[in-house]
């Protein structure tokens, strides 16, 4: 068994595993809604394997996708319509395209939360900022932290996956611990693909997550430079209320 921290090897799990997860639908029909309404050109911070940007270059809007990692930008360039999208592999803290602006540039299923740190945050928003067009959007979403949740030290793991991957059965296990002091979730992904003959492939891929309250948020984009904060309770635009989901920034 391996730990890997950057998913080079699980990035062919992406797919199999995100396509099993039912919320995550609503995330992509917004920041389509988004680019349909800036005309593009567009640019995804974290893309991944295209499940958000694919189906926006599909409506011939121009795309451009970064991510820091070379194995989930391999599985992007497999998919139909890949050829499409200009594709570059940076950190969200520190890239740079020389002469491109933006209209929009989006950050989904809350990759911006991948920057543990306050200073890899307002790095980010700077690039963000300086890559944006005059007037430009820039788009994220982030979990709502429970407070209960968050209070617990830990959850042990658990099977909370099962999915297909070239036709064989893959479950994924997880386990959870939290920092309270740093605000930082520390997540570990097992991953056991059953193959024909022999033991079953075992992979672990690590990571941590920051989580934000609304007004921290606020605070940051604020501080960023951001003049004109929105922040959603949902991808349906709904207000922030007690039981939202998400925080859905739009900022500009």
């Amino acid at each position: 068994m391996s730990t890997d921290h950057t998913y080079e090897s699980t990035a062919r799990y992406y797919d199999g595993a995100y396509g099993a997860v039912p919320t995550l639908g609503p995330d992509a029909a917004f920041y389509q809604s988004l680019a349909s309404d800036c005309g593009g050109p567009v640019l995804e911070l974290g893309c991944g394997t295209g499940r958000v940007l694919l189906p926006i270059a599909a409506r011939g809007i121009a795309c451009t996708g970064l991510d820091a990692s070379p194995a989930m930008l391999e599985e992007f360039r497999r998919k139909p319509g890949a050829e499409a999208v200009a594709l570059a592999c940076a950190r969200m803290e520190s890239f740079d395209l020389p002469g491109r602006r933006f209209p929009l540039i989006y950050s989904a299923f809350r990759a911006f939360q991948h920057l543990d740190e306050v200073e890899q945050q307002l790095a980010c928003l700077a690039r963000v900022r300086a890559h944006l067009a005059p007037g430009g959007k820039f788009a994220f979403d982030v979990f709502n932290p429970k407070l209960a949740k968050m209070a617990q030290e830990a959850d042990p793991e658990e099977l909370d996956l099962t999915f297909q991957i070239g036709g064989r059965e893959v479950k994924r296990y997880a386990t959870v611990t939290r920092d309270r002091v740093r605000q930082v979730i520390n997540v570990t992904m097992r991953y056991v693909e059953e193959r024909a003959a022999g033991a079953p492939l075992e992979t672990t891929v690590a990571f941590t997550m920051r989580w934000f309250w609304r007004y921290e948020l606020e605070h940051l984009l604020h501080r960023a430079g951001f003049a004109d904060v929105m922040i959603h309770g949902d991808f349906d635009r709904s207000p922030v209320g007690p039981g939202s989901p998400a925080f859905v920034v739009v900022a500009r």
